[in-house]
């Protein structure tokens, strides 16, 4: 049996610094604080000491710690040592890596998408490719996070299996310098409109806004459209610096109100802006978060800018990084965030959960109003909402179902292997080709697992324990039957919006994200939006009260 070794008294400070930032006061709660404290110590070491088989001190407390920060809210979370390079990476844009999104599946890494030049693009690797050996490591016998194994010194080489197509082939990945843009893309939709993508709030985020918004003045662009969707947030300072490019110096962009006096603080503006006048739209969407909402929520609280789209997603806690001993880390909200006009737009109240542990959601009946500068109302509550609002852009929970289990990605991985020369042509979804698609999932088995379709699984695997399957087989299978049936009829009632998601992920297999952004600006019904409004002055100076 293990002893306990002196290497567990380093893990000890984690837990007690965790406890100093999720508890209410340390000087008003020290005894409480202290006691507990003393009380997990004296726990883990005779758990360590006295179980019956070999424990993993290091495994242990990880666990612990992630579970005592999974009853607060999903923001607040302990970055070990690998964690904290991870966490680096997201918040500067810039690493030395491979340049593709990889997830984990089963025992491979699942290339989701590559970006166009950087080394996995060289290698030849596609989105949907099985990535089973990195070296000499079978990832069926890695548990680790496999992400890491492609971490390394430039120019290092490193030879890789993968599964593409039921085939097992092999390739070389030379790792570089990966830098991954803040403002992946910018152009003009017309002769006097400017579009730019800002799709993260990494540290280089405002220049190359600015950068952007330069360019596309000197190229004779008279309006903006600025689009967050799908940016998930990331630097505060980086979202106050970007309104200050629309905004005059001192400014007031955001506040952040905490318990603790030291972490209330109020954003201003600090520079000379580019253009105080120039027409902006921004666009956003349910997955618009944080740092987004705090850009469309106070150029709309301060009437510069209209906005666009569906409501965001509703993140208004702020977080801080505190560094640990041992090169780890916590990430502890601190606050939350309040745009100029007053209204904090966090959705969920994490302090208040359902009987199945979630966190609810605020009523919109308690929405509270709130003004902007020339007197518009506005609401807290539930995240921005968008001065013009397009339901059509709303995400169906069929549709979510799709991209969460990527019925929509794995249907266009095989289309795009059938299909090898469409090029930078438009591909078009006929009825036939949707026909085919509906046809692939149900070959595939695929699982929408709505919440209804989870419930009905458990309730059988329930009585199978309780042996009272065979009793009920025949009504479940009944109630499986109708459920598949009614999923049936929801992709057809949401033909349009999947045969247009299926578009989007075509294109992007074939001509990148850049050859996605060009098609946007011609054909997304946002974008659209956006610039008719700014082509119509009368239009857009009724909807800010100009």
């Amino acid at each position: 049996m293990k002893k306990f070794l002196p290497q567990k008294k380093i893990l000890i400070p984690i837990i007690a610094s965790a406890f100093l930032f999720v508890g209410t006061s340390f000087k008003d709660d020290f005894f409480e604080i202290a006691k507990q404290i003393e009380i997990f110590t004296t726990l883990f070491k005779e758990l360590n000491r006295n179980y019956v088989d070999e424990t993993n001190p290091g495994d242990l407390m990880d666990k612990a710690i992630k579970g005592m920060l999974a009853s607060l809210d999903p923001y607040t979370v302990y970055f070990n040592e690998q964690d904290v390079l991870r966490f680096k990476i997201n918040n500067t844009g810039e690493y030395t890596g491979i340049g593709a999104i990889l997830t984990r599946k089963q025992d491979q890494l699942v290339v989701k998408e590559v970006y166009k030049g950087f080394p996995a693009d060289k290698a030849g690797l596609k989105p949907g490719d099985e990535i089973t050996q990195i070296g000499d490591i079978q990832l069926s016998d890695y548990k680790e996070e496999a992400t890491q194994l492609f971490k390394g010194a430039k120019n290092t080489k490193i030879d890789i299996k993968y599964l593409r197509q039921a085939k097992i082939n092999t390739t070389q990945i030379i790792l570089d310098e990966v830098e991954i843009k803040a403002v992946p893309f910018f152009a003009k939709i017309d002769d006097k409109t400017g579009y730019i993508v800002l799709a993260r709030f990494t540290k280089k985020a405002s220049q190359e806004t600015k950068d952007a918004l330069e360019q596309l003045k000197r190229e004779g662009a008279e309006r903006i459209v600025l689009d967050v969707r799908d940016n998930p947030g990331g630097l505060l300072n980086e979202a106050v610096n970007i309104c200050n490019l629309f905004v005059a110096k001192n400014e007031t962009i955001v506040t952040t109100k905490s318990k603790i006096e030291k972490h209330n603080s109020t954003y201003r503006t600090t520079k000379d802006p580019v253009d105080t006048q120039i027409p902006l739209i921004v666009i956003v969407n349910e997955r618009s978060a944080s740092a987004s909402e705090i850009v469309a929520g106070a150029l709309q609280d301060l009437d510069r800018a209209v906005v666009v789209g569906s409501r965001s997603f509703g993140k208004g806690l702020v977080q801080r990084p505190v560094d640990l001993t041992y090169g780890t880390q916590l990430k502890v909200t601190i606050s939350r965030y309040y745009t100029p006009s007053g209204r904090c737009i966090q959705a969920l109240d994490y302090s208040k959960k359902d009987q199945n542990g979630k966190a609810i959601k605020t009523d919109e009946k308690n929405y509270n109003a709130f003004k902007t500068r020339k007197g518009r109302t506005v609401y807290d509550g539930g995240g921005i909402q968008p001065d013009v609002e397009m339901e059509e852009t709303k995400s169906s929970p069929i549709t979510k179902a799709l991209l969460r289990n990527d019925g929509i990605f794995n249907y266009v991985t095989s289309y795009y292997y059938k299909n090898p020369n469409l090029g930078n042509t438009i591909p078009v979804i006929s009825d036939a080709d949707y026909l085919d698609f509906k046809q692939y999932l149900k070959v595939q088995k695929f699982s929408f697992d709505t919440e209804t379709e989870l419930a009905l699984k458990n309730t059988l695997a329930v009585a199978k324990k309780e042996k009272l399957d065979e009793s009920i087989q025949a009504e479940y299978q009944q109630l499986l039957t109708a459920l598949q049936k009614s999923e049936n009829t929801l992709l057809d009632k949401n033909q349009k919006e999947i045969k247009n998601i299926l578009v989007d992920e075509i294109i992007k297999r074939y001509q990148y994200q850049e050859g996605l952004y060009l098609y946007y600006i011609q054909n997304n019904a946002e974008i659209k939006k956006a610039t008719t409004i700014l082509n119509n002055n009368a239009a857009y100076n009724a909807i800010l009260k100009i």
